[in-house]
């Protein structure tokens, strides 16, 4: 038996010491990765997508000073529609349309148009606002809906406010014509007021919903003492 330590193998190779083995360390298990529990958002919402800045009190008072010029100027459009009214002749005399009986009929279908445009106004924005149970999506265009009905309400409203002022003035003569001439001068006002705040960022929270509301509600009350009356009273004539 060869006990040199530096042995050589039958070629003459030196043969290599063996390498040490090293110890390994035992494998922990993994604790398996478990999912990620499901997030469910509204429907009109949907993940957000980032975080929304937070809004100070000096940017929510700034907000509202933004306002001070709108309702400078709606004011200023109701006392000069009020003044006028009051201070104008009325001349009795107003356009007709062919079709129509009367000035008087135009005034008040003219003013029925605007009340319809109106309710379409209200269902889109409470559409758009997820305030209409069972609606968990804004259905396709309602927005241009809602912006399109307002510019036509507005327009048939246009030709009734001139026919009042001129042709009637603001009167006083019982509670009914009273109301219907403070509130004609009121929406007016109002509307000028909505649509110079539309452009405007960082607005409160409350000021598109008081003053679209405040626009709805006084045309609302325009028809109601004007065109329900006169259906009432008169009839449903053209």
């Amino acid at each position: 038996m060869n006990t040199d330590p530096e042995a050589t193998d039958p070629d003459g190779v030196p043969a290599q010491p063996a390498a040490p083995v090293r110890s390994v360390a035992p494998v922990r298990s993994v604790a398996p990765i478990r999912a990620a529990a499901s997030v469910s958002y509204p429907a009109h919402t949907g993940p957000p997508t980032e975080a929304a800045p937070a809004v100070g009190p000096e940017r929510t008072g700034a907000g509202a000073l933004g306002l001070l010029v709108p309702f400078v100027v709606g004011g200023a459009v109701s006392l000069t529609l009020g003044v006028y009214g009051r201070l104008h002749t009325p001349t009795g005399i107003a356009v007709n349309v062919a079709g129509f009986s009367s000035p008087q009929t135009v005034k008040v279908w003219l003013a029925t148009g605007a009340f319809v445009l109106a309710l379409v106004q209200l269902l889109s924005a409470l559409l758009m606002w997820g305030r209409v149970p069972g609606v968990r999506a804004v259905p396709r265009g309602t927005a241009a809906v809602h912006r399109w009905s307002g510019r036509a309400a507005f327009l048939l409203a246009v030709p009734v406010a001139i026919h009042c002022l001129y042709a009637l003035g603001a009167q006083a003569y019982d509670t009914r014509v009273l109301v219907h001439s403070l509130v004609g001068c009121l929406f007016f006002g109002a509307f000028a007021t909505k649509m110079l705040a539309l452009p405007r960022r960082n607005l409160p929270g409350w000021a598109l919903p008081v003053l679209g509301g405040t626009v709805f509600t006084a045309l609302v009350a325009l028809w109601l003492t004007s065109s329900l009356w006169f259906f009432t009273t008169v009839g449903v004539t053209f």
